[in-house]
């Protein structure tokens, strides 16, 4: 009875108060360091990785993936944890285990080098021996991503993927993309490739070999083959260019051409490969009334030896169709200067449009 009716203080209620907010504080703790020790989201595992380490992506491939030079395979080995580990393959393709010595495994599945490995130690070491062959890195299958694509890096991809592939590996283009895709390949050496099996390399640089829009001179380290990726996006699936490991795939940035003077809307302009005089003055919206129209300069820098040289260009006569069009590269400065003549007559024009009649011809 005492505790039915007995009125609780001012004071009490607020240690009380005080109470309830200490736990509801304790409880949110707790949540959040239950939540730092859970184990990563789908999407932050396959964030991209930080400080240049390669990013393993596995892909569909068209057959089961075989070892190559440089990656590293975990062999585990039931009842023989002493033959057990993990080892890399050497640039021939071998490595050294214990008790079998050096195995030659370049262009062998996991499967089949499981097999291998059993046969070897059937009977003399083990009487049934079960094994099992995982490829840890996959180092031989190594492609580089630079430029603009929204995640740069270099991947470490199961199966051959394409140029369009790679790309929407690497995260997509960015927004600043040029129209053209580089893809740098070394050479390899001639009846030499991947696998080791003695036949011409894929992608060797001689003459008849090169593939269409590739470019590798005498003594060349490197090929380079160029697609359109613009195009490609766009459905031209010819220009998705079959990638192969080690290749270099680089997506330059835009480049811009500028076009100033009498334009209606002078500034700066994305340069895509095939990009003319005409399309430039048109991009800046066309000439004013005030341009002299016969006197246009093109700035130009030569990449090489970086002179600058004036061009002079006739913007009327190529915009009528009298003169052939002119190409624009990469940090060209188009100019369209003023006219002295129209410059007057405009300020006449204006003068009498506004009413001004009497202010240019007063009255005798």
């Amino acid at each position: 009875m005492w505790c039915k009716h007995r009125r609780i203080d001012k004071t009490t209620w607020e240690w009380i108060l005080l109470f309830g907010f200490a736990l509801l504080f304790l409880e949110g703790g707790y949540a959040r360091a239950y939540a730092q020790g859970q184990p990563p989201t789908a999407q932050s595992a396959i964030a991209p990785s930080q400080g240049g380490a390669a990013r393993v992506i596995h892909t569909a491939a068209d057959e089961d993936y075989r070892v190559g030079s440089g990656d590293v395979i975990q062999i585990q080995i039931d009842k023989a944890p002493e033959l057990s580990g993990t080892f890399p393959v050497g640039t021939d393709g071998s490595f050294l285990m214990p008790y079998l010595g050096r195995l030659v495994v370049r262009n062998r599945t996991p499967e089949e080098l499981s097999l291998l490995i059993a046969d070897g130690l059937r009977d003399r070491y083990l009487k049934n021996p079960r094994v099992v062959v995982d490829v840890i890195q996959y180092n031989s299958r190594t492609f580089f991503v630079q430029g603009a694509v929204r995640s740069p890096g270099v991947y470490q991809i199961q199966g051959m993927p394409t140029l369009l592939q790679l790309i929407n590996i690497a995260g997509g283009l960015a927004e600043n993309h040029g129209a053209t895709a580089f893809v740098i390949r070394p050479i390899k050496a001639r009846g030499i490739d991947q696998a080791g099996l003695g036949r011409p390399a894929s992608g060797a640089a001689t003459n008849s070999d090169l593939p269409p829009g590739s470019d590798a001179g005498a003594g060349a380290k490197y090929e380079l083959l160029k697609a359109n990726v613009v195009s490609l996006y766009r459905g031209n699936f010819d220009q998705d260019i079959a990638v192969e490991p080690g290749d270099i795939v680089n997506i330059p940035k835009t480049e811009l051409f500028f076009v100033a003077g009498e334009v209606r809307s002078p500034g700066s302009f994305p340069q895509i490969e095939g990009t003319t005089l005409r399309q430039a003055i048109s991009m800046a919206q066309g000439p004013t009334f005030k341009a002299s129209l016969k006197n246009g300069v093109i700035f130009r820098e030569d990449p090489k030896t970086g002179k600058h040289e004036e061009i002079r260009v006739d913007v009327g006569a190529i915009m009528k169709g009298k003169k052939d069009d002119v190409g624009i590269l990469a940090n060209d400065i188009v100019v369209i200067p003023n006219s002295r003549v129209r410059s007057v007559t405009s300020v006449l024009l204006t003068g009498l449009g506004t009413g001004g009649f009497l202010r240019v011809f007063p009255a005798y």
